[in-house]
């Protein structure tokens, strides 16, 4: 099969994305200092927050994160230590253990809350039209339904 290489305006635009995706996590990722987060950190709080009674089972939040389990296990042992997360094996199947956002953790998440989304509005949103605000989010669910049908030894 031959290649089809990038026409300009496509390199354009694939140069733009790996340029300042880099730039734009570090952006984020500083906006989270004060709170002794990390931008994985702040993204474990938020899944375990949304989650029914604040928990989610480890292999699926493995898979949500798209991490290894020992990935997931390493992102977890500073949260734990830290207080904001927990551990436990599921009673009714051993084979089972949860990840769960303390009440600790819950107000550290609160306290980081309104200082990430000014960060992502400062860095992200405000510098973007509504329309282009719109296409973000329409490129990014197209790209994120291919992935989803790519089978994960592919990608």
């Amino acid at each position: 099969m031959a290649t089809k290489w990038l026409s300009p305006a496509e390199m354009r635009a694939w140069r733009a994305y790996i340029e300042t995706t880099h730039q734009l996590q570090a952006a984020l990722e500083h906006g989270l200092t004060p709170h002794q987060l990390s931008l994985g950190d702040y993204e474990v709080l938020v899944l375990l927050s949304e989650a029914p009674e604040g928990q989610v089972r480890m292999c699926d939040l493995s898979e949500r994160l798209n991490l290894s389990p020992s990935g997931l296990t390493r992102r977890l042992d500073g949260l734990v230590k830290a207080g904001y997360v927990s551990r436990a094996q599921c009673t009714n199947d051993r084979r089972v253990t949860f990840a769960s956002i303390t009440p600790t953790g819950l107000a550290a998440f609160k306290a980081a809350v309104a200082d990430h989304v000014r960060s992502v509005r400062t860095h992200l949103i405000d510098r973007l039209t509504p329309a282009q605000v719109e296409a973000l989010g329409d490129i990014f669910a197209a790209v994120g339904a291919g992935l989803a049908e790519t089978p994960k030894g592919t990608r």
